[in-house]
């Protein structure tokens, strides 16, 4: 159920999208461990590969740290253990290796380099075979150490002392790197004689690609998503809040109706007093009936 749940949904999809599995017949290995890794392993089984992970003798962390996570992340995912430090365990993985079409790494380049696990040691030794590598920043780069929270951080995704929401960067990459798995794939499709690609996910690359709102200012204080329109914002009502969504015009004037705001500025202040003070005095209940007979878009929030 998680695999459906997570990585094959699509919203009213038609009976052909449904059934539509562009990965079907593709085999996947992986050696990535914690998040980007296996969420993006996750996708690729929801879109049918074959999907295998090798894990070190010591297992993944987040099977430690949250065993709820790695379960719903490995999903029909076939899961094995090997020592790649052994000979043992080198030649389980060749031989998996020889018979799959994309490896997914999330190691620094040195690391691969120990492994034998390098670009050029890979394709020498399995032409036909592309690795998607998940690294924490692009080329040189890539051997500097961080995290989710440091390549939100860079991208200006950290705007006080509280920690993100969610893990946007990890995820961001996971979804880049599953997109990197249908590339090599298309592009093989397009020309069967070419060999193995290369293809480099960067972790603070996908921080940046979600920062780019707030880069063009519609997230930043000042811009219509970030707080300087009336109609989109959070605000307290009588028994919680209220996330406001009236961002068009024709939302905007039914929500100001509603609220009997007689200005239609929704970057003036007095409209914010206004709305703010009518959602105030309102329990949840009632601005959901609001939002039903106006069709005002908004969700109400527990405290």
């Amino acid at each position: 159920m998680a695999a459906d749940l997570f990585s094959g949904y699509t919203p009213m999809p038609s009976p052909a999208a449904s059934s539509f599995q562009p990965l079907t017949g593709v085999r996947v290995l992986s050696l990535a461990l914690n998040l980007p890794g296996p969420a993006a392993l996750l996708r690729c089984r929801g879109m049918g590969a074959d999907c295998l992970k090798l894990e070190p003798p010591g297992g993944d962390p987040m099977a430690l740290y949250n065993k709820a996570a790695y379960a719903a992340l490995h999903e029909g995912v076939a899961v094995q253990t090997a020592d790649l430090k052994t000979d043992e365990g080198q030649s389980l993985l060749h031989a998996e290796l020889a018979r799959t079409d994309v490896l997914l790494t999330s190691f620094r380049p040195s690391a691969l380099r120990k492994l034998g696990l390098d670009w050029p040691a890979l394709q020498a030794r399995h032409p036909a075979l592309s690795q998607v590598a998940i690294v924490g920043a692009p080329g040189e780069r890539a051997e500097e150490p961080g995290h989710d929270l440091t390549y939100l951080a860079q991208s200006g995704l950290v705007t006080g002392t509280d920690l993100p929401a969610t893990l946007f960067a990890d995820m961001g990459g996971a979804l880049l790197a599953s997109e990197a798995v249908l590339k090599a794939m298309l592009l093989r499709a397009r020309n069967a004689a070419a060999g193995g690609l290369y293809l480099e996910v960067a972790l603070n690359v996908s921080a940046d690609w979600l920062a780019l709102p707030r880069t063009w200012g519609l997230t930043q204080p000042q811009g219509a998503v970030g707080g300087a329109h009336a109609g989109y914002r959070v605000y307290p009502c009588a028994d919680g809040r209220v996330a406001v969504a009236a961002l068009e015009p024709h939302f905007a004037a039914r929500l100001c109706e509603a609220a009997g705001v007689a200005s239609r500025d929704m970057m003036a202040p007095a409209t914010h007093q206004g709305v703010a003070a009518w959602i105030a005095g309102r329990t949840r209940a009632e601005l959901e009936a609001m939002a039903r007979e106006r069709d005002v878009p908004l969700l109400t929030l527990a405290d």
